[in-house]
């Protein structure tokens, strides 16, 4: 049984759902703090939308619990939709209304609210706030759907594949209104397929396999235990004579290809510092366009979708 925090605003202790015997999410256990970015990763199936759906309340557990912000998600509606939004992957808006009608008519729902055209500001949708919903663009509507979830001042904010359908321009502002969100003490719980917003945004991850989390850890922590080698190239140019490489001492995996601008090396190595330095003092390598690749956070996620279900890793910050 997990233990709860005081900070800790969401809760999921052994949570367990099942559909007609198929198992979609399979006990899982962990925790989001206040002003916290929590991000779910996972293969599609792996039951990120079956979770975020019993977090909010939409579904209840077949086993196990959770608890947002001190109360059951599915008993306390009320009291849930007040403090918490959700920006689904698709919703049915009213298609004839404006942009700036449909975040008034959202904004009308709460006591505590915030200025419409602030929000409509905050998701860079002032040139689209006379527009109607039936003519936005599949990356407008995400967007308008984003100022929907913000406009009733939520203390946390989930989003189901936010950047989905977004320009890379929409992604990096949508990666700044999650970032002020953090700021003012919003929790945000996200699932996303994009490895590079995970790193960007995320406090915690956790990837989910086959209803399982297989791995869990703040993004940098997972990325250095992953990526314990790194990968060393550079090119040594058609000039070069004398050199033999594998008797240069350097630490690691050697593999040489040729091409029109020379002899393209790569070292894989848990020691890149090394064979630099013993590149850079080598009399007469003279070598060039060097590069140094370390792993990644997509290497993490395809390690952890090649995972048995029984297998996992946690990385505790």
């Amino acid at each position: 049984m997990t233990t709860r925090a005081p900070e800790d605003v969401i809760v999921v202790d052994a949570l367990r759902k099942v559909y007609d015997e198929k198992e979609a999410v399979a006990g899982i256990t962990f925790s989001v703090r206040r002003g916290e970015v929590f991000g779910l990763l996972g293969p599609n199936g792996s039951g990120k939308t079956t979770a975020l759906e019993t977090i909010v309340g939409l579904r209840r557990p077949t086993s196990g619990t959770v608890t947002v912000l001190g109360v059951d998600p599915a008993r306390d509606r009320r009291r849930i939709t007040e403090r918490v939004a959700v920006q689904p992957q698709a919703a049915a808006l009213f298609p004839t209304l404006t942009v700036r009608e449909t975040i008034q008519l959202f904004a009308s729902f709460y006591g505590a609210r915030q200025d419409p055209e602030a929000i409509i500001e905050e998701v860079g949708l002032q040139d689209e706030a006379r527009a109607r919903v039936k003519n936005l663009s599949g990356g407008q509507e995400r967007r308008l759907l984003i100022g929907i979830a913000l406009v009733g001042k939520p203390e946390i904010l989930v989003l189901d594949e936010p950047s989905a359908g977004l320009d890379p321009a929409s992604r990096r502002n949508l990666w700044s209104i999650i970032e002020r969100q953090r700021e003012r003490g919003t929790s945000v719980l996200l699932s996303t397929h994009h490895m590079d917003e995970a790193t960007q945004v995320c406090d915690r991850l956790a990837i989910l396999v086959h209803g399982s989390i297989a791995v869990e850890g703040e993004p940098d922590a997972l990325i250095r235990q992953y990526s314990a080698t790194a990968t060393v190239s550079f090119t040594l140019p058609p000039t070069t004579t004398g050199i033999d490489i594998n008797a240069l001492g350097l630490t690691g995996d050697i593999t040489t290809t040729e091409t029109y601008g020379g002899t393209r090396v790569a070292v894989v190595t848990d020691d890149a510092d090394a064979v630099l330095r013993r590149l850079t003092f080598t009399p007469g390598l003279h070598a060039f366009d060097y590069a140094v690749k370390h792993g990644s956070l997509e290497d993490v996620f395809l390690d952890a979708a090649d995972r048995k279900p029984t297998e996992s890793t946690n990385v505790m910050p």
